[in-house]
This record gives C-alpha cells, sequence and structure tokens, in this order.
C-alpha cells in the first residue's frame, strides 16, 4: 500500500552541486581556482586532489577548513489552479562541509597522509504545505570519508600516489504520502525515514608530472555503492480512529546507491614568473546510477510490499574547470576561476529533491602566508540553467483539463565561501 512512500526520494537528497550530487570544494585555495588543481596539489588537500603532490610538499603540513553552502532557489507551477502556489522558494538552508589533512614527507622519495571529507551530501527543504509535497518536503545526505595516501617520487620530475577510503553516509527524508483507504477515507500522511546509515570502501589514485614551467596531473577516485538501512516512521494522527489500524505507523527499509568513478586530467603552465594558469577535464560515470531499488518491510499483520524499482537513467558527464593565481608578492597570492558543469541528470528524473541542471560557476580567492601559517580565502557563485520538468508525472498531480499539475520550471544559484588554516612544522 506504501511501497512508492520513498519513489525520487532515496538518492536525491542534496541541493545540486558538481555533477549530480557530488562537492568538489575542499580546499579554498583549490576553490579559488574553480577546483583546477590536479595538476599544483601544493598543500595538504593533495590528499583529496591529487595524492602524488604530496611527494612535493615539505616536512609536517595540516590544514583545517570547511565550505559554507548557501542554495537559493524556486520553483514555478504554470498549471497549479491556486495561484498562492504558482511560485515557491526553497526554505533557506546553509550547509557546511567540512575538511581536515595532515600530510607528513618521510624521505626525499616518501609521503603519505590523510584526509578527512564529506564529498556527497547537503539537501533541499521546501514548504511543508506546497503542491509537490508528495514528492518531497525536505532531505538531508552526510557523507564522511576517511582516506589515508601515500605518494612515492619516481624521480625528480615524476611521483605516483594512492589512497584508500573508509565512507560512512547518512540519510534523512520527508514526505507527504497521499494514503487512499477503499472509498471511504483519502488524507495525508506526512512519513519520514531518519537516519538511515551505510557503510563503503574506495580507493584513489594519482600521478603527478613537474617540468621547469609546466605541470601534468591525472587522478583516478573509484566507485562505490553504499547499502543505506534503516526505518520509516509514518505520521497516523490525521487518520480517523476507525481507519488507523489499516495504516502501519513504521517499517524497515533499505536500499542501494551506485556512486561514479571520477576520472581528471590536469595541465598547468608558469605564465611568467608570477602568473600561474591551470585547466582541469573531469569526466563522471554516472551512468552507474540507473536506479535504485527500494525494499520494505512492514510489521506482521500489514501486507507484504513488493520491491519498488526506480529508474534515474543518469548519464556520464564532464566538467571542465580553468583557473589562475598571481603571486602579488612572498605573502600574497591572488586567484579566480571558471567552471563549466553538464548535468548527468535526465529531465524525466528532476523533481524537488535534486532539480539538477547544467551549470557555470566563477570563483575568487586569495591566499595569505604568514611565517609557517597560511590562510586561504575562496568564494563561488553559481548559476543553474533554468530546467523545465515533468516532476515524474505521478497521477496524484494529472488533471482531465489543466493536465500535468505538476509541471514546474526550476530557478537555483548557489553561493560558496571556502576558509582554510594551514601550518608547516
Amino acid at each position: 500500500m506504501l511501497v512508492f512512500i520513498l519513489v525520487a526520494l532515496l538518492g536525491l537528497a542534496p541541493f545540486a552541486q558538481s555533477s549530480g550530487f557530488l562537492i568538489y570544494e575542499h580546499g579554498a585555495a583549490a576553490m579559488g581556482m574553480a577546483g583546477a588543481f590536479v595538476s599544483i596539489a601544493n598543500n595538504a588537500t593533495a590528499v583529496f586532489h591529487n595524492p602524488a603532490g604530496m611527494a612535493w610538499l615539505q616536512g609536517t603540513q595540516v590544514s583545517l577548513g570547511g565550505t559554507f553552502i548557501k542554495p537559493v532557489g524556486s520553483l514555478s507551477l504554470p498549471n497549479w489552479p491556486n495561484p498562492t502556489y504558482k511560485n515557491v522558494k526553497q526554505l533557506d538552508q546553509t550547509f557546511l562541509a567540512p575538511n581536515f589533512y595532515l600530510t607528513h614527507k618521510f624521505s626525499d622519495k616518501l609521503a603519505a597522509g590523510i584526509g578527512v571529507f564529506a564529498p556527497y551530501g547537503l539537501g533541499t527543504k521546501w514548504p511543508k504545505e506546497y503542491p509537490l509535497r508528495y514528492l518531497g518536503t525536505s532531505n538531508d545526505m552526510q557523507t564522511i570519508f576517511v582516506n589515508p595516501a601515500i605518494s612515492y617520487k619516481v624521480n625528480e620530475n615524476l611521483a605516483l600516489g594512492a589512497g584508500i577510503s573508509y565512507i560512512h553516509s547518512k540519510l534523512s527524508l520527508n514526505l507527504v504520502r497521499l494514503v487512499e483507504i477503499g472509498p471511504y477515507w483519502t488524507g495525508d500522511v506526512p512519513a519520514s525515514l531518519d537516519g538511515a546509515t551505510g557503510d563503503a570502501i574506495a580507493f584513489n589514485a594519482g600521478a603527478l608530472y613537474k617540468a621547469e614551467k609546466f605541470s601534468f596531473g591525472l587522478t583516478y577516485r573509484s566507485n562505490f555503492d553504499i547499502k543505506y538501512k534503516g526505518k520509516i516512521a509514518l505520521d497516523t494522527a490525521g487518520v480517523p480512529s476507525s481507519f488507523k489500524a489499516y495504516v502501519p505507523t513504521t517499517g524497515d527499509v533499505q536500499t542501494t546507491f551506485k556512486f561514479p568513478d571520477i576520472f581528471t586530467a590536469g595541465v598547468s603552465f608558469n605564465l611568467t614568473e608570477a602568473l600561474l594558469l591551470a585547466v582541469d577535464v573531469q569526466y563522471y560515470t554516472w551512468e552507474r546510477y540507473d536506479k535504485y531499488v527500494i525494499d520494505i518491510t512492514y510489521p506482521a499483520g500489514f501486507p507484504a510490499a513488493e520491491p519498488e524499482t526506480v529508474l534515474e537513467n543518469w548519464k556520464n558527464t564532464f566538467i571542465t574547470r580553468l583557473g589562475l593565481q598571481y603571486q602579488l608578492n612572498e605573502s600574497l597570492s591572488l586567484r579566480a576561476g571558471i567552471m563549466r558543469d553538464w548535468t548527468p541528470q535526465p529531465v524525466e528524473s528532476t523533481d524537488p529533491n535534486l532539480p539538477d541542471a547544467d551549470r557555470i560557476a566563477m570563483t575568487l580567492g586569495l591566499g595569505y602566508k604568514i611565517g609557517r601559517l597560511l590562510i586561504d580565502v575562496g568564494y563561488q557563485y553559481e548559476k543553474f540553467s533554468d530546467r523545465e520538468s515533468p516532476n515524474r508525472s505521478i497521477p496524484a498531480y494529472q488533471h482531465p483539463l489543466l493536465g500535468n499539475l505538476g509541471l514546474g520550471t526550476y530557478k537555483t544559484t548557489g553561493h560558496l565561501i571556502g576558509l582554510s588554516l594551514s601550518y608547516l612544522f
């Protein structure tokens, strides 16, 4: 009866970020250059961007930082009959994606490090009474990677690196379920999945070649699957007492999400002694995210639910990044960049839980060195293309005269501020 509770919700948790629901901003220096950092990797964030870069780092380096993310989104529903809901705004939210890195050089050739960062996550939140509440009202995905890595300098120009990640993820979701009990009663029943969790293992590798005037880098982050398990709860307070026995209040839920491989190639050039240009191209195998299967087990006495397969049909996609850094003096670096991202999400699976779209991002940043302390700051503005979606064309929104009441257009922008504090021992 309630097998559709998680349809179009599970796995659609975050506010749209780079290529689907990946957050790539895990170091303010790289962020200031639009993430074009795979051929640079000259600080402790190399653990994330390119582990081979650790081979050129001196001594012991520690970096602590985070990125504050402010999404701004709205949805227009031209076919909705009530003018009050023809334009709906996302509720205000600000997210923090933290990061921590520690690297140490053991010899001229060998270095190692560890990174802790959150590359998949965020969420969306809409008014509880808005028209598309049957698809979702709010959601939140959190992931933490613990990523130790090593680097070996093959010669003066070439280094290789590799690492392994333990991944822990948590997923919380809320929506309103339209429940029909025969011809006798139809009404809204709030439903929530609070804190489903899952774990996975992944690995990464990189290579970095440095010449006098240019550098070339390659990295790979492996795909992984997370099997989430949790409990769904239904609030039956609004169900008439004579029908409460027909609506379960809880159930066990499990599903598996597939995350992509990430291939990155980058090159940087010293255009002058002070000016550095970097270009990265990334390829994501989002076609792995073709579907997910929901299994719900209700308590004894309720009918068994058949597994539900939800089609996503995402496609592989590219991101291009270009960054500049100007070394004004020994203490101050100025940075800027631009990024172009093509969404992997087809319009058929675009809905309020992840209204993704093609986007352009522009960045500014600076780095200031005080003795052994380095302060990096970055700002990123994101503009997503307006995107019209049928919002899955579910039966609840089909009207015999007005057509698909759920047809809507999403408008999304984002503001990101990154800060990193690094110290060289």
